[in-house]
Parts: structure tokens; sequence; C-alpha cells
């Protein structure tokens, strides 16, 4: 059992695990922020930066999975960063079209 700590230690001091493990830990603040914002609407809410997380997170997870040369992250990623940019699309047109109706009235 020694042995694997040592080995996991080892393989943590690695540049490319670290850009994985980083990208984990912004992945993971999506889920924390979404938890405490909805927690204090007491409803389910998906804040905006739920979506910057995620798409930071999914970047340096794709960055790490091309550094590893890892198909499945690669394609995980992927195709989620542009599901993330696309909410984002979303959440700015909805946002310009309030203003808009709103400087119209």
């Amino acid at each position: 059992m020694n042995d694997w700590f040592q080995e996991m230690w080892e393989a943590a001091k690695n540049p490319i695990v670290i850009v994985g493990f980083v990208g984990q830990a912004v992945f993971f603040m999506r889920f924390l922020v979404q938890w405490v914002v909805s927690e204090k609407q007491k409803r389910s809410v998906i804040p905006v930066i739920f979506w910057y997380f995620s798409i930071g997170g999914a970047i340096l997870l794709l960055i790490y999975g091309i550094l590893d040369r890892d198909p499945v992250i690669v394609v995980g990623q992927s195709v989620g960063t542009f599901v993330y940019l696309r909410n984002l699309t979303f959440i700015a047109r909805e946002k310009k079209e309030t203003q808009e109706t709103r400087s119209a009235s």
C-alpha cells in the first residue's frame, strides 16, 4: 500500500497531472457555486458563473487530455466546452433582449 501512495505522489508532481488536477478543481467549483446559490435561494439555480467555471475546467481538462494523449478526455471535454459556450451565448442573447425591451419601454 505504501508503494501505491509513493507512486501517486510521484505522478502528482508531473506538470501534466498538475494541469489535470487544477482543471478538476476549477470544474468542481461549478458544483460548489451552484449548490451555495441554490441553498441561499431555496430552489435549484444555475448562476452564470457556473458556465464560466464549466468552460475553464473543461479547457484545462482538454489541455490535460491532449498532453496525456487521452482520446476519451479530449472528446468529452471538446463537446462539453461547446455546450458551455452555447449556454453562455443563450444567456447573453437573453440579457441583450431584456435590455432592449426595457429601453423601448
